[in-house]
Parts: C-alpha cells; structure tokens; sequence
C-alpha cells in the first residue's frame, strides 16, 4: 500500500522550509507515498518559492493559514485543514513551520489521523517575541508534542534548545538536516556583470529574508565597518522583507558600495560573483543560504547562532562570531586580506556540503522516518 502523507506548511515563502517541502514532494518514491501539500499564501511583499521555482509542484490552498495570527482566520483555517484530512484521509500528517504545526497538529487529533510528525525548521524561543509571549509560544509546543509522534529538527542544536525548554522527550526526535542543491555557476565576471557589481574588487553577498530576527541595521553596521577599512568592497543584499525599506534608509549614505537586486531565481548568480557571503541573525534554524555558498565553494562569516555551526565550520569552511558587528567586521577584512585562507575554506565548504546536504540525503533520511512508521504501524511488513 501507498502510505498517504499530508504535509502542511504555513506559506511558501522564498526559505529553507518551502525548499525542503518542495525536495520531498520531487524526491519521495511515488509508487510508496501519495502526498499532498496544503499552504497558505504568502504575504505582501513576500516572495513566493513557489512561482519562483515550484510551479510544477501541485498545492492546495488554505487561504487563511497565513503569518498573521488572527482568530477568526485560524479557526476556518483549522475547519478547512480538518475537511482536507476527512476528505484525504492521510496516515501521516507532517507539518512544517509553527503555525502550520499548530494548526496541522490539532486538525489531525480532532480528525484521527493515526500519525503526527512536526519538523521544527528553526524555533520562536529566542528573540522573536518579548518574554511572556515567549513563555506562552513554549507552553503551547510543549503540549502539541505530547501529540506528536515524531519530532523532526533541522540540527542538533535546534533539538537540544527545544529539550531544554521541555518540548518534546529525546526519544520523539530525529534530527533530519536540510537537503538542497543550487543551479550551475556562471563565470565570475558574467556573475557580476548581470548583477551589476565592479569587475574587480571584494564582493561580499547577503542572501535571505531582510526582517528584524535576520539582523539588517547589524549588517549595514557591518558593511560601515568594513568599507571603512576597504572601500573597495562591495556588499550585495539579495532578499525582500518587511525591513527592507529601513535596511535600504540606513544604507543609503554608503551608495552603490551596498547593492540591493531583490529576490532573484538564479540565486546562484550571486553566489557565483561574491568572495564571502554573510549571516548576521540573531536567531536561525539550519540557514539554507549557507548551505547554498558552501555548496557553491564561497565561505561564510556569521554568527553563531541556532544550529549554523551544524553548517559552518569554524575555521575551516568560514567564520563564527557572537552577534556582533565589530566582531563580524573584524573577521570579515581578515578574510578579504588573506586569499589563501578564503581558498582553503572554499575546498572545505565543497567537499562537506556535498557530503551533508545534498537533496538525496534529505529524501533518504525522510524515507527512513516514514518506513519506520509504516512498519511499526503495520502498514508495511515487518522486515
């Protein structure tokens, strides 16, 4: 039999998320599983992996499983979920992301499906919220996973801040590391001709959501700080979110020297045109930009934050700071003056990332969590 798993996701935003969710729907064997994805729209402003890369992927809206938590919304969007599951009638439901995980988990309970899985692609415990909704956003993980048969984290360090806050019991997770792959790299100089950068000079690349959590106004600090030291360089903002406008206000008296090309589909242009490629989060799960520039052989500086050090090798394929600027600049020129180093690191983030993150590992550590269910529920053979 065809185990039938319904994976719901809040929204597909450009993300590590909607990169997976989209790997496992290509990936999966289809004579084994029949799956569904159920999302949200993104919102304004918002850049949608789907359009950008996923249109051959089939997706069934849920129009109120959006951002926003509002209460009338979240409850059509959980009697819509729950009408889905009646309808599909899923052995796994897999959600991804906190407000689909919140949602997805009590509409399967309320509908009987026989198995709940919930991948923690990061966490709200750490700078998202001020510390009583915090304390409230914990409480409520800790009693969805009281339903949850597995717990899926994105890395060690994401499973092992959420143990520490109660959520969950070991022996419910799987760490299961994100599996991604980027398009072919363009020549250098054709990379920074189509971006617009100098032919010459140290280009240093940004890639991702430019929201509070991601750190901007510590980036553009950065970026003062180096510029100072190497005018130089040239600092390149790939991504669009709600800080955009006051990221681009307080970079403006730097000029072209910080360059903004919005979300692009040819990511890999910009990895193929940048020296170095930044992070300056306060907060991350297992960032998929940095998965991305190792997979490209750029080295990274960034902070050591969530599970970025299951991505970053310190010293040997970038550098890990505390969430500074001056320490993040400081590492950031010792890299520009020292191209042996960047080379090395570039070798390493190749040969690791190859190793660790490719999609097929994604899919085959996937299939194991699933197999292990089927079997344990007696949908498949015993071995």
């Amino acid at each position: 039999m065809r185990v039938r798993v319904m994976r719901v996701v809040t929204r597909l935003n450009v993300g590590g998320p909607a990169m997976q969710v989209s790997t496992l729907l290509r990936g999966l064997d289809p004579d084994r599983y029949d799956q569904r994805l159920y999302a949200g729209h993104v919102a304004p402003g918002e850049a949608d992996y789907h359009a950008l890369h996923g249109l051959d992927l089939p997706v069934h809206r849920v129009p109120a499983l959006g951002r926003a938590v509002r209460a009338g919304g979240d409850c059509r969007a959980l009697a819509e979920l729950a009408a889905h599951m009646r309808r599909f009638r899923p052995h796994i439901v897999h959600t991804h992301t906190a407000k689909a995980g919140t949602l997805g988990r009590l509409a399967a309970l309320v509908s009987g499906v026989p198995v709940r899985v919930h991948t923690f692609h990061g966490h709200l415990l750490h700078g998202y919220f001020p510390p009583v909704k915090t304390w409230l956003v914990t409480g409520v993980e800790r009693l969805l996973a009281l339903g949850t048969h597995r717990l899926v984290a994105v890395g060690g360090h994401v499973r092992d801040d959420l143990l520490r806050a109660g959520v969950g019991r070991a022996g419910q997770y799987r760490v299961i590391m994100p599996g991604t792959t980027i398009g072919p790299l363009p020549p250098r100089a054709d990379a920074r001709r189509a971006l617009g950068l100098p032919p010459d000079g140290p280009v240093i690349a940004y890639v991702g959501r430019v929201t509070a959590i991601k750190g901007p106004e510590r980036l553009v600090d950065v970026a003062r700080r180096v510029l100072a030291a190497h005018p130089g360089a040239t600092f390149v903002v790939c991504g669009e979110g709600d800080r955009l406008t006051a990221t681009r206000a307080a970079a403006a008296d730097l000029g072209p020297a910080v360059r903004f090309v919005g979300w692009r589909a040819d990511v890999s242009t910009v990895y193929a045109a940048a020296d170095l490629v930044m992070l300056t989060s306060d907060n991350e799960g297992t960032p998929v930009c940095l998965i991305e520039a190792a997979l490209a052989g750029v080295p990274a500086v960034a902070t050591r934050v969530g599970a970025v050090s299951d991505v970053v090798a310190d010293g040997r394929t970038g550098v890990l700071c505390r969430p500074d600027a001056a320490e993040l600049a400081e590492a950031t020129l010792a890299l520009l003056d020292d191209a042996a180093a960047r080379a090395r690191m570039a070798a390493a983030a190749l040969r690791l990332s190859a190793e660790r993150f490719g999609p097929e590992r994604l899919v085959a550590d996937t299939d194991r969590l699933y197999s292990a269910i089927a079997h344990e529920r007696g949908w498949w053979p015993a071995h």
